[in-house]
């Protein structure tokens, strides 16, 4: 069975290392330095990562991160790439739930950062694994925008969301969808049918869990 989750983390751990610590990402203000520190809080400091997705720990997540980056860069690299076999999110049991997604996303964020980026061409099944998550972001982010918003990856499925109301349509891969649907809109190479105040809406909407 293909391990999209780890060689997703190879190729982003490759690549930071290539670019060097203060290289920007799609993630507005980080730079790898910081996008590294990130993904070392949320499979090594349980006591911190809960920060990343609770507004009342956010504040000592920050300080965790912060310190974290302040590691010498190799290390700090190398700590992406090799996580904890005790970590609930790193270990071979939960790899490819818990990172695929992770590690594809931020993978493009380091990428698309770079002038002169294009797609991937992805593998079918690493475009078939991320059409689940993707599915939920959208659930999630989406369940009250003022439409009935239709979403289709071609050749992987589709599903409606929304309050209803006028007709939208977001189309792209699996992996396109994935980051638009995490917020990265400008980056993501999706088409949206319908009414132009509403597509322009969907565009700049705060998305992400």
């Amino acid at each position: 069975m293909p391990r999209y989750a780890r060689s997703e983390r190879e190729a982003l751990a490759d690549l930071m290392l290539e670019l060097g610590p203060d290289a920007p990402t799609i993630n507005e203000g980080w730079t790898t330095r910081d996008l590294a520190a990130h993904l070392v809080v949320r499979e090594r400091r349980p006591d911190a990562a809960g920060g990343i997705v609770l507004p009342p720990l956010r504040g000592y997540a920050e300080r965790v991160r912060r310190r974290i980056a302040a590691r010498p860069w190799p290390q700090l690299v190398g700590q992406v790439r090799r996580p904890p076999a005790w970590s609930p999110l790193g270990n071979p049991l939960t790899d490819e739930l818990a990172n695929t997604m992770e590690f594809f996303v931020h993978h493009e964020d380091v990428r698309r950062a770079r002038p002169g980026w294009s797609p991937r061409d992805l593998p079918a099944g690493l475009q078939a694994r991320l059409w689940k998550p993707a599915g939920l972001l959208a659930r999630v982010a989406l369940r009250r925008f003022p439409a009935d918003l239709l979403i289709q990856a071609p050749g992987f499925g589709e599903l409606s969301v929304g309050r209803g109301g006028e007709r939208l349509r977001l189309v792209g891969a699996p992996g396109e969808l994935t980051l638009f649907l995490s917020g990265r809109q400008r980056v993501a190479r999706v088409q949206i049918d319908g009414p132009q105040p509403l597509a322009d809406r969907l565009r700049t909407a705060p998305l992400g869990l």
